[in-house]
C-alpha cells in the first residue's frame, strides 16, 4: 500500500511507521493520521510483526495537530470531524507500540506519543502542551495522561502555561522509558521493539490490555481482570511451550497460540 504523508517498513519482527511532512514539523492533519491507523491495523493484523514503532524525524515527533484545519471550525463541526478519533483508536491497537521521539513532541504530537505504549527519546526531545497559546486546552488525551503520568502540579503547569519537558525531566518524571543519544534514537526504539517483539504474542497483547486496565477500573476491578487473563493464558500452547523451555533450560519457540 502506497502513504503520501508516511512511509512504513518493517525490520525483522518490527513494523515501522515515519511521519513524512517535514515541512510543516510532521504536523498531524487527518490524512496523516488516517494512513497512520491503516498502517498499524495492516502490522497489528500481520503474525510477523510483533511491535511497532512510530517516529518523526530527529527535528520533530510531531510538533501538534495541523490548526490550519481548525482555526474556522464550529463546535459542531469539530464533533463531526473523527480527527481526535484516531488518537482512541491507536489506544485500541492490540500489539505494543513504541513511540521513537526526537525533537518537538507538542500538542497532538505529545498526546500521539503518550497514547502509545512507550517511549525512547533522543536528548533533544521536547514535550508539551502548548494548547493554551492558541486559546484551546489538549483535546486528544493531553490534560488526562499527562497528569497519570507526571503528577497534578507538573500537569497544570504544562497544560496551564505552556511548560515544555526537557528529554531528561520526561524521564525524571516517568513520562518515557529512556534517553538516547540523538544520532542512536531510532536505532534503539527498533532495538527495544525487536526485544518485545520476541516475547510470547497473546501473552504481549494480555499483558497490554491488563497494564491499560489501570487507566480504566478501581484497583479491585483491576486486580480481577488481572487474574482472568492470567488464567486465560494457561489454555495457550505458548504458556505450555515457556515453561517447558525454562524447565528444560532451552530457548522457547512460540507461536502465537
Amino acid at each position: 500500500m502506497s502513504y503520501e504523508y508516511i512511509i512504513t517498513s518493517t525490520d525483522g519482527r518490527v513494523g515501522i511507521v515515519q511521519f513524512n511532512r517535514p515541512k510543516a514539523l510532521n504536523a498531524l492533519n487527518r490524512e496523516l493520521m488516517a494512513e497512520l491507523m491503516a498502517a498499524l491495523d495492516v502490522f497489528d493484523a500481520d503474525d510477523d510483526i510483533g511491535c511497532m514503532v512510530i517516529t518523526g524525524n530527529e527535528k520533530a515527533f510531531a510538533a501538534g495537530a495541523d490548526i490550519k484545519e481548525m482555526a474556522n471550525a464550529a463546535p459542531v463541526d469539530m464533533l463531526d470531524n473523527p480527527f481526535i478519533d484516531y488518537w482512541d483508536r491507536l489506544r485500541r491497537i492490540g500489539k505494543p507500540v513504541v513511540a521513537a521521539v526526537s525533537g518537538f513532541a507538542l500538542g497532538g504530537g505529545c498526546e500521539l506519543a503518550m497514547a502509545c505504549d512507550m517511549i525512547i527519546a533522543s536528548e533533544t526531545a521536547r514535550f508539551g502542551q502548548p494548547e493554551i497559546n492558541l486559546g484551546i486546552i489538549p483535546g486528544a488525551g493531553g490534560t488526562q495522561r499527562m497528569t497519570l503520568a507526571v503528577g497534578k502540579a507538573l500537569a497544570m503547569e504544562m497544560v496551564l502555561n505552556g511548560r515544555f519537558l526537557t528529554a531528561a525531566e520526561a524521564l525524571q518524571h516517568g513520562l518515557i522509558n529512556r534517553v538516547v543519544p540523538t544520532e542512536l534514537y531510532l536505532a534503539e526504539a527498533i532495538k527495544f521493539a525487536a526485544e518485545i517483539a520476541a516475547r510470547a504474542p497473546v501473552a504481549l497483547r494480555l499483558g497490554k490490555e491488563a497494564v491499560n486496565a489501570v487507566y480504566e477500573m478501581p484497583l479491585q476491578a483491576g486486580l480481577a481482570h488481572e487474574r482472568r487473563l492470567f488464567y486465560m493464558l494457561f489454555s495457550t500452547e505458548d504458556q505450555k511451550e515457556g515453561m517447558d523451555a525454562f524447565i528444560n533450560k532451552r530457548k522457547p519457540e512460540w507461536q502465537g497460540k
